[in-house]
């Protein structure tokens, strides 16, 4: 794709926070990837991060929430857990990034806890309530959910992690992730703020076009 697709892109999306989310194996951290470097191209410096992770404390967070150690925890220690990487997350990287006028990308955000672990049994108003607090009422100018077919989705895991484990996430039943991709389809009903769905199926230069084309058509 040249650069000529979106050349203002990186002046409109300046300041934004952008959140690519989905459900496993629908891309995002490809895509994520992809979208920075293109916004490099044209002109922009944007910081991405991943959700959890990415400070210190947020990555030994992440350690206890993919590893299988403490895989037996209660989904409300594991909601706690991803909020806490989340507001490090946010007042050490996201916060002064959009201060100084740059574009945040973040593979996942509060999103993700709405789909994972409103699939785990929370009421997903609890779970924004609890976001609110942990982020300080930071929410994403836009998120785009990457929808793929719950079984082609595992498909795509195996096929991703064969010669690496998957993560305490990934190791669950079809039919929870049936339901997390129920509610990342219902959440532009009432996340707080737009949420857009792009299909992810096709290549990985058909799914980042329709990501530019996403971001060229949306207003903020």
């Amino acid at each position: 794709m040249t650069n000529e697709f979106a050349p203002n892109l990186s002046a409109k999306l300046a300041g934004k926070f952008i959140v690519l989310d989905g459900p496993d194996g629908c891309g995002k951290s490809t895509q994520v990837h992809r979208l920075a470097e293109y916004l490099r191209k044209t002109g922009g410096g944007p910081l991405t991060v991943r959700d959890p992770g990415d400070t210190d404390i947020g990555n030994a967070i992440r350690e206890i929430l993919l590893g299988e150690k403490y895989a037996r925890r209660d989904i409300r220690c594991e909601l706690m857990l991803f909020m806490a990487s989340r507001a490090q997350l946010v007042s050490e990287k996201i916060r002064p990034a959009l201060s100084a006028g740059r574009t945040v990308l973040s593979d996942r955000y509060v999103s993700s806890s709405c789909a994972y672990q409103g699939a785990g049994g929370l009421d997903v108003a609890e779970i924004i309530q609890t976001a609110d607090m942990a982020t300080g009422n930071l929410w994403p100018d836009l998120t785009v959910v990457l929808d793929v077919d719950s079984e082609q989705g595992f498909e795509r895991i195996q096929t991703y992690r064969s010669q690496v484990a998957l993560d305490a996430m990934e190791q669950k039943g079809l039919e929870f992730h049936r339901k997390v991709r129920d509610i990342f389809l219902k959440l532009p009903s009432f996340y707080p703020r737009p949420v857009l769905i792009c299909p992810a199926e096709g290549t990985v230069e058909q799914v980042h076009r329709r990501i530019l084309e996403i971001l060229c058509d949306v207003h903020f």
